[in-house]
């Protein structure tokens, strides 16, 4: 509410020529910082994917390290057989020594002796081994469980968005799944007009169902990227430049959802990323219309999957 305020006063400013030099001065500072704001949760969202990725990671090498355990576990078991077999060779000999000195029964006694303790230690070993592998197997299940559950959690989200757009449809609005993330892509024709970062009354509609549907996935992170061609921004007034516009732009859909009051605002971030994230080539019409949009990002809480990988390391 604070950052609409403030970008209200900076073009109340810029639009009224009797506002003084010290007005003037306070919303440009105030402006400087929400923009300082925005690219810290920029940077923040980054990091969060970075995490996301070592998480991913982890999860790989955890069931490379099942895989080893078990063939170390099924080599304590071949051991342990032959050492079975062994005992059997020296329990024959033990009764053929029976017949011979006393002196020679008690040598070969004491290492009958000895090799029933390592028998022993060797068992107990291979119980030990296996209960931990049995642990390990059984979290890596609630494991790749969780995580086929996120998946299907998204995917039914991304059916649920596509249901809620379907009139949108042909009109610069995409719904996909990749990565397991759910992506809601729509061109700058149903947002904005050029050069603005106001959503027009068709796009606010597309916003709102986006909205609706956010209300009744608390859990989701969303991060609202903007995006441009690779035409320089040359128009005068408040805009710098294309990473300013699209950074405008992501926070107007930010405000629009933020006036859904089930919506959890943590969850959201606002992000400008210019002309560098493109979908198409900027050398046709065609490419530079795909290229100018906005991207709604949702992204499943992967702070159970942490715990769990914390618990089995």
């Amino acid at each position: 509410m604070i950052k609409r305020v403030s970008i209200g006063l900076l073009l109340l400013a810029l639009t009224t020529s009797c506002v003084s030099k010290k007005i003037y001065n306070d919303l440009e500072s105030k402006y400087a910082d929400l923009k300082k704001e925005n690219r810290s949760m920029a940077d923040e969202n980054a990091d969060l994917l970075k995490a996301k990725n070592q998480l991913e990671l982890d999860g790989a090498t955890l069931k490379s390290t099942l895989e080893k355990n078990k063939a170390d576990y099924a080599k304590l078991k071949s051991d342990y057989e032959a050492s079975l077999n062994k005992l059997k060779v020296l329990q024959d000999s033990y009764a053929a020594l029976e017949k011979n000195s006393s002196d020679a029964l008690q040598t070969n006694m004491k290492k009958n002796r000895e090799l029933l303790d390592q028998l022993e230690d060797k068992a107990q070993a291979l119980a030990l081994e296996q209960e931990r592998l049995n642990k390990s197997a059984k979290r890596l299940k609630e494991l790749e469980d969780l995580i086929a559950a996120k998946e299907a959690s998204m995917q039914k989200l991304k059916e649920t968005l596509s249901k809620a757009l379907n009139s949108f449809e042909g009109k610069g609005l995409t719904v996909e799944q990749k990565n397991g993330k759910v992506y809601v892509s729509m061109e700058n024709k149903l947002l904005f007009n050029s050069g603005s970062w106001a959503v027009g009354a068709e796009g606010k509609k597309a916003v709102i169902e986006v909205g609706k549907v956010l209300g009744d996935n608390p859990d989701i992170s969303v991060l609202i990227e903007g995006h441009t061609d690779n035409d320089a921004f040359t128009a005068s007034g408040p805009i710098a430049d294309n990473w300013d516009l699209s950074t405008k732009r992501a926070t107007a859909i930010v405000a629009i959802l933020s006036e859904n009051k089930k919506i959890n605002k943590e969850n959201l971030t606002a992000a400008g990323r210019s002309e560098f994230s493109p979908l198409a080539s900027n050398s046709t019409a065609e490419g530079k219309a795909k290229n100018r949009r906005i991207e709604i990002i949702l992204t499943p809480r992967l702070d159970e999957i942490s715990k769990m990988l914390n618990e089995i390391n």
